[in-house]
């Protein structure tokens, strides 16, 4: 099932809650945060924040972030003991960061602190149940070989510095990972990760991801990757629905080689020096293609034997008169037009 990404409703350094309109964004589906930008803006308020942190789930959370020429004191967490969901990012600088260790409800958390000062943070204990995880270091090595106690966590981004990578394979409810700037850290822990359903490579440098073995793994998106040139196993993602490749500008070629029969959607852009993307004919189930801004050519691509199933396509060159060009094309043949 592909992962449905909540609208997130932040509240502002408020000077007072509005409940009604809280239950209101809740019930309607949404994310509530309650964020805060600096020390001044607490008051009394954070002890109300708490109370409603007891009153409702994960879908209801606090931040704190910015902070500015401040380091966060995360002792000021103990204000609400009864959060479920916490960001604490885009921070520079936090201290008493052990303070977590008494935040007993806790399930979803994000830590985005430049310079964190703790690189086994994910030592704490209470942390060991979380559900959903996303964690940078920019500064510090993270020590990830703690996550081997993380038994119920089902999403994860992780980025930055970090070691022990390895360890990412121990999740073995994992459904969600995404992987940021790890550089060219090997990713064979994959292969161990049999409930991963979402996979995103995001930014670092690698040329491949051979070492990922025939996987069930349903969504696959590769971002902005320096240095990546090769999605010759692109066929091992049997059960892919989507596949997302952006921003890979030494990628010279995508074939399908062999059938697949789940992909439904496609979408390349910003890979200028991809040239060729064949065997859209092994894509039965495809319904949505996207190519913008390669150098693909758009006669020779149009008239490969194309799947019955392929209803919406959009093609780009970011040049606007030859891109009318192609629409009225792509009109002619039937296609709709994103």
């Amino acid at each position: 099932m592909r992962k449905i990404w909540k609208k997130k409703i932040l509240i502002n350094d408020p000077v007072a809650l509005d409940r009604v309109q809280i239950e209101q964004d809740l019930r309607d589906g949404n994310q509530v945060f309650v964020q805060f930008s600096h020390p001044d803006f607490y008051g009394s308020i954070l002890e109300e924040v708490d109370e409603l942190c007891a009153r409702y789930d994960e879908n209801f959370g606090v931040r704190f972030y910015a902070h500015y020429s401040l380091s966060f004191d995360c002792h000021t967490l103990l204000r609400v003991p009864h959060v479920k969901m916490l960001n604490i990012n885009s921070l520079a600088n936090a201290h008493n960061t052990e303070a977590l260790a008494k935040l007993e409800h806790l399930r979803n958390l994000h830590v985005g602190i430049y310079e964190l000062e703790n690189s086994d943070i994910l030592d704490i204990e209470t942390l060991r149940s979380l559900t959903e995880l996303t964690i940078m270091s920019d500064k510090k090595t993270l020590n990830l070989q703690h996550f081997k106690a993380y038994t119920q966590l089902e999403h994860l981004h992780v980025g930055g510095k970090v070691k022990n990578l390895d360890a990412v394979g121990e999740l073995e409810d994992l459904n969600y990972l995404a992987l940021h700037s790890i550089g060219k850290l090997p990713v064979h822990f994959v292969n161990r990760l049999r409930k991963l359903k979402h996979l995103r490579i995001l930014l670092g440098g690698r040329e491949h991801i051979r070492e990922i073995e025939e996987n069930d793994i349903d969504d696959l998106e590769i971002c902005r990757v320096r240095g990546f040139n090769d999605l010759s196993n692109i066929a091992n993602f049997r059960s892919i629905t989507r596949l997302v490749v952006e921003d890979q500008i030494q990628l010279n070629e995508i074939a399908f080689d062999r059938e697949m029969k789940a992909l439904e959607e496609l979408s390349i852009s910003n890979c200028k020096g991809l040239s060729h993307v064949t065997g859209l004919k092994q894509l039965p189930s495809l319904r949505k293609l996207r190519i913008s801004k390669t150098a693909v050519d758009f006669d020779g691509f149009i008239h490969q034997p194309l799947p019955s199933s392929l209803s919406t396509v959009e093609f780009a060159t970011a040049k606007s008169k030859v891109d009318e060009e192609i629409q009225q094309s792509l009109l002619k043949l039937g296609f709709q037009l994103t």
